[in-house]
Parts: structure tokens; C-alpha cells; sequence
């Protein structure tokens, strides 16, 4: 254990660190309850959205996802079905392998992506700036 993991925090610390955790779970159910309205479920929204966020590529494969969801390989094959029969994504057959395969957004799955994340917007930035606060507020110090 490191030395500031060790001093004692203080009030507010703890204030923090609730104010943050406020702020999450106050973007995640109005996200959630955004993404709903679109008729999609929120695991859904995250698929289309590592899609989408997949770094260098606007694809990426079932393992890959996997990985960026946190979830097994078989819940993130149904979960992908379940988005295809929505229209929202597609599966594309690689050119170097061919057992993999890639899984990118159709034009209606960006389009429904562009508008939750403009929806989301403003929760982005109370949760910006929450965030920012906590890490300004250096937990562990003992300096506070």
C-alpha cells in the first residue's frame, strides 16, 4: 500500500467521491431511459457505440467487442442478432480470415447513434465536470 492510500481521507473526500457517484448514476439512468425511448436496450446503445468509438476503424470484430463490453463471447453473438434484426448493425465477413467477422453500424445505427449522443450532450458535461472535481480534489491527500 502506498503512503497516501494510507492518510486518513476527510469529510470531503467523501463528498466527493458521492457527489461523483451521483453524477454517473444520474447520466446512466437518463441514458439508459434516452435509449429506451429510441427502442433500443442500453447494451444495445454500448454495442453501436464501441462500434462506432472503436479506435482507427469504424468496425471491429465479435472478440474485440467483447472486450470493450465486458462480456462473454456468446452473450455479445446474441446481443449483436438481436441488433442486426433492428437494423442498427451488419455482419461483414473478413478478407484476411475467413472465420472472422466484422460487425459495423448501418446508416439507420448511425443515424440513431448521432442523435443519443447529442442527447447526451449536456449529462456529458455535468458528468465532465464532476469528474474534474474529484480528480482536483487529489483523494488520498491529506492535505484537505
Amino acid at each position: 500500500m502506498t503512503a497516501a492510500l494510507q492518510m486518513p481521507l476527510t469529510k470531503r473526500h467523501f463528498e466527493r467521491i458521492a457527489a461523483f457517484r451521483h453524477a454517473l448514476r444520474r447520466f446512466l439512468r437518463n441514458s439508459e431511459s434516452a435509449v429506451r425511448t429510441q427502442g433500443v436496450t442500453p447494451q444495445q446503445y454500448h454495442l453501436i457505440l464501441a462500434i462506432k468509438g472503436f479506435p482507427k476503424r469504424n468496425f471491429a470484430s465479435v472478440g474485440e467487442l467483447a472486450e470493450q463490453l465486458q462480456r462473454n463471447h456468446h452473450s455479445v453473438v446474441e446481443l449483436i442478432n438481436r441488433t442486426e434484426r433492428l437494423g442498427l448493425v451488419k455482419r461483414r465477413p473478413s478478407t484476411d480470415d475467413r472465420r472472422q467477422v466484422f460487425i459495423e453500424l448501418t446508416v439507420k445505427g448511425e443515424r440513431m447513434l448521432e442523435r443519443l449522443v447529442h442527447e447526451h450532450r449536456a449529462e456529458y458535461r455535468i458528468l465532465h465536470s464532476s469528474l474534474t472535481t474529484l480528480m482536483q480534489s487529489r483523494v488520498g491527500s491529506s492535505r484537505q
